[in-house]
């Protein structure tokens, strides 16, 4: 409008898939209700132009919504800072997670980041998926994240969460995590992804195996075996895990 705001909503999602973990904004029937978010744009009168993303969570105060888009690349790519979620590519992978906003009190909490940390071919060429990490980050100081993985058809499935984290931050900044996946075939995976810093994934116990690179898909283990264990190796030496 004339004011330098505009009023949206991010679109409702059908509900998680399996391995969603009942998100709490749904709506009834087990979809995500429409949030409407507002974008703040800076007066004509000012030469450099800002805008950003603001969103009602239920507090007194808006949530102020950023996005990092994912980086790809053989090579250890640079690191990206969130940045301000009013491009197209940021919308959309905002409503495709809004669900993700459903579990944030957002009466304690100031900002929430979406950061694509890792994009993965599927098995049986059933597509790319987007891994991410969903940061929200309190007026305390502490940050609560969840990890997703978006596959190209369907809702995304809940991976992890922690609360108290330095995780998906700027102390945080390294990741990895596992999930199981299904194919369309009815197969099952374990599938695995780090963030940019990942230099290889190891896999111990039921399966044993190690890849170069930020990605792993191997075939997950019949019941009763547990999955394996995964761990990876930094560019730097250090090793995480899942």
């Amino acid at each position: 409008g004339p004011d330098g705001t505009v009023t949206t909503e991010l679109p409702a999602e059908a509900g998680d898939g399996p391995g969603g973990d009942g998100a709490a904004g749904r709506a009834k029937g087990g979809g995500c209700g429409p949030r409407p978010v507002l974008e703040v744009a800076s007066s004509p009168r000012i030469v450099e132009k800002h805008s950003f993303l603001l969103a009602d969570l239920g507090g007194l105060l808006p949530v102020h919504l950023t996005y990092t888009p994912p980086v790809e690349g053989s090579d250890v790519p640079p690191a990206r800072q969130p940045r301000e979620a009013t491009g197209s590519a940021a919308l959309a992978r905002w409503a495709q997670e809004s669900c993700a906003l459903g579990e944030v009190d957002g009466r304690a909490v100031r900002a929430v980041n979406l950061w694509d940390f890792a994009v993965t071919e599927l098995p049986e060429s059933a597509g790319r998926a987007v891994w991410s990490c969903t940061r929200a980050t309190h007026w305390s100081g502490r940050g609560d994240v969840r990890i997703r993985l978006r596959p190209p058809a369907g809702n995304s499935l809940a991976v992890a969460h922690a609360e108290s984290t330095a995780a998906c931050g700027r102390f945080g900044q390294h990741v990895l995590a596992a999930t199981l996946w299904r194919a369309p075939s009815g197969r099952g995976y374990q599938l695995a992804a780090g963030s940019r810093e990942v230099a290889e994934i190891s896999a111990t116990g039921s399966l044993t195996t190690r890849t170069p690179g930020r990605t792993l898909a191997l075939p997950a283990p019949a019941a009763p075996a547990p999955p394996a264990v995964l761990t990876a190796r930094l560019h730097s030496g250090a090793v995480i895990t899942a």
